[in-house]
């Protein structure tokens, strides 16, 4: 499997998310509703020795695609993580459409005719015959339309996706999907989680290996189940070459200082973190505060 980046730039302080302080969201999403200033801290990030991004497929997510697709030969080393799906846009559309006109809207939607006849030939009657492996197969190819001419590496389940399949041991979805990502689109399969152990033990029971897991992962166990110790005696026993770990909200959400929140994630095996940050001095800060092993 190919390792993957150390350092990945996120997008939460785009788009007004900030999990400990609703203040602090707003002021993000005023700041970033001109998408000029996202762009200016990309490059910012870049500036500061960061190769890599993770994208979750929201309503901006487009935009901010076509704009590197634009200037690629200036990003061209930039390596791309999608995340899919984004569950709002499903939810909203559900509630506003019913669930044959929101999945009919999101597969058929911006595609010129032999691509919908594509779709349908791949298996676009699953909608009526509810064949989810070929459900899944298409809603994959429409969320993946968004980056397609970027430097993806890898493309994640969203968390709220990977638990509700986890819990219901749906294990020929998980199996199919990294199946598809890896043939389709030669690249990683990745799962977001927020239970890091009980995943990489269903994965490892099933025998699904050569996936990225990316999970919460911080010294006081926000978002984090079942607890800390699980996770770092999971992390520790990790075959790398089988599952490579992904940590995001080292820092729980501002609730652990920087220094102290990446002491403990060095000293772990672990393969990567992806941080945002929208100011310079943070994102300088935490780059050089990442050290792995």
């Amino acid at each position: 499997m190919e390792r993957i980046d150390k350092i990945v730039f996120g997008d939460n302080q785009f788009f007004g998310i900030n999990h400990m302080s609703q203040e602090k969201a707003q002021q993000l999403a005023e700041k970033f509703y001109d998408i000029r200033n996202i762009y200016k801290v990309y490059d910012i990030a870049f500036n500061n020795g960061i190769n890599a991004v993770m994208l979750n497929s929201n309503n901006r997510a487009k935009e901010i695609c076509n704009y590197f697709r634009d200037h690629k030969s200036q990003y061209a080393h930039i390596s791309w993580y999608p995340s899919v799906p984004y569950p709002h846009k499903y939810a909203n559309l559900v509630a506003e459409k019913g669930i044959f006109s929101a999945i009919n809207e999101v597969l058929f939607s911006n595609n010129s005719a032999m691509g919908v006849l594509g779709m349908v030939a791949k298996g676009g009657m699953a909608v009526l015959g509810k064949d989810a492996i070929k459900l899944m197969q298409m809603l994959v190819d429409a969320e993946f339309r968004i980056y397609k001419g970027l430097n993806v590496k890898a493309l994640f389940l969203q968390n709220i996706i990977t638990d509700l399949l986890l819990g219901y041991e749906m294990k020929d979805i998980f199996y199919e999907y990294c199946e598809f990502v890896r043939k389709k689109y030669k690249i990683i399969p990745g799962l977001i989680t927020q239970n890091l152990p009980f995943l990489k033990a269903r994965l490892k029971e099933w025998g699904i290996s050569e996936v990225i897991i990316c999970s919460s992962i911080n010294k006081i166990g926000y978002l984090m189940s079942p607890d800390v110790e699980a996770y770092v005696e999971c992390i520790r026993n990790n075959d790398v070459e089988k599952y490579q770990i992904m940590a995001m909200s080292t820092l729980a959400s501002g609730a652990v200082p920087a220094k102290e929140a990446y002491e403990f994630i060095n000293d772990l095996p672990i393969q990567s973190v992806v941080f945002g940050a929208s100011q310079e001095k943070n994102i300088r800060e935490t780059v050089h505060l990442i050290q792995l092993q």
